[in-house]
């Protein structure tokens, strides 16, 4: 047994929004699908083909391409301590599969990363929504192919914040 460890250098994009933490919420929830996902993961397990993967995929996401695995409300627990006041902080874990497929291809470390953590919290000079880009986590591993592939994510992913930060 060999135990490993590498550093990786990480680059955080991230804006500001002057629009209230719910109208950014709400503008994010327009772009990404929203499925269930227990039956989602259950229907991809018994997918027999790539094709029928795809589809069950393409109904899933939302119009930026990308769907929501999770959410984990980070102010409800910061609320619960006087000193934060009504603080607002979301933690959205979104994606696709298809696209973390193909980068998992490449490295299969890229399974660590897919699918992708995006923060919206208020702060007092706004509401805040960070991303760490893909490209920045894969960069170390040396592979072009899944390069590219992270490269478009973050394209894609940066969009959906720029759109939600100033809808």
């Amino acid at each position: 047994m060999t135990a490993q460890i590498a550093q990786i250098a990480v680059e955080r994009f991230s804006i500001v929004s002057p629009l209230s933490f719910e109208s950014v919420v709400s503008q994010l929830e327009q772009e990404i699908g929203r499925p269930e996902i227990g039956p989602l993961m259950r229907k991809t397990a018994a997918a027999q083909t790539a094709a029928e993967l795809a589809d069950l995929i393409g109904e899933a996401v939302g119009p930026s391409g990308l769907m929501e695995f999770i959410r984990f409300d980070l102010g409800q627990v910061l609320r619960k301590e006087p000193e934060y006041g009504s603080r607002k902080c979301l933690r959205l874990v979104i994606g696709n599969p298809l696209i973390m497929k193909e980068m998992a291809k490449h490295v299969p470390d890229a399974g660590s990363y897919a699918p992708v953590t995006v923060l919206i919290d208020e702060r007092p000079d706004g509401v805040h929504l960070s991303y760490d880009r893909m490209a920045s986590l894969l960069a170390s591993y040396g592979n072009p192919s899944a390069s590219q592939v992270a490269r478009d994510l973050d394209a894609k992913v940066e969009a959906l914040l720029r759109a939600a930060a100033s809808a």
